[in-house]
């Protein structure tokens, strides 16, 4: 049984960055755009999905936000950030415009068949994972999805 959708619910991660406008640039050249009624000189509001952003803020910012110290993201993983493409290709596509705009690619991609990926650092050291999944692995979950690929291939 799945938990029921909540249709109207919103997610905003924020991340400490420590140039917004160098970030908002690395993260254009990905093909993000930006809401700019979220946004000011210490802010960007980068838009992932319908109802998904990451806020980009500068560090001074997110410290007043978070209670704890603000981590380093190269010294310590305080995250993982992974989003989706809608192709193969496209997961190619994004991974070197990454390291194009200055990205450090993480290591080799992984590639399940039914899911591929690649990671990379962006410009402040936050880890990313860019993936394209099968629709049907979608639609089924990745178990099911792998069980009736073993079934079609398996001989009568």
């Amino acid at each position: 049984m799945t938990a029921p959708a909540h249709p109207g619910r919103m997610l905003f991660v924020n991340m400490p960055v420590a140039d917004v406008e160098r970030s908002k640039a690395f993260f254009a050249a990905l093909g993000f755009s930006f809401n700019p009624l979220f946004a000011d000189e210490t802010s960007a509001c980068m838009l992932v999905g319908e109802q998904a952003s990451v806020m980009l803020l500068n560090r001074e910012k997110f410290a007043m936000f978070s209670k704890l110290p603000v981590g380093d993201p190269t010294t310590h993983a305080l995250a993982l950030f992974c989003f989706s493409v809608s192709s193969r290709d496209e997961v190619d596509a994004v991974s070197a415009a990454a390291l194009a705009a200055g990205g450090t690619e993480v290591d080799d991609a992984e590639d399940y068949g039914f899911m591929y990926s690649r990671s990379f650092f962006d410009l402040d050291g936050h880890g990313w994972q860019v993936m394209w999944m099968d629709p049907a692995a979608v639609e089924q979950g990745p178990e099911a999805f792998a069980a009736s690929q073993q079934a079609v291939d398996m001989p009568a």
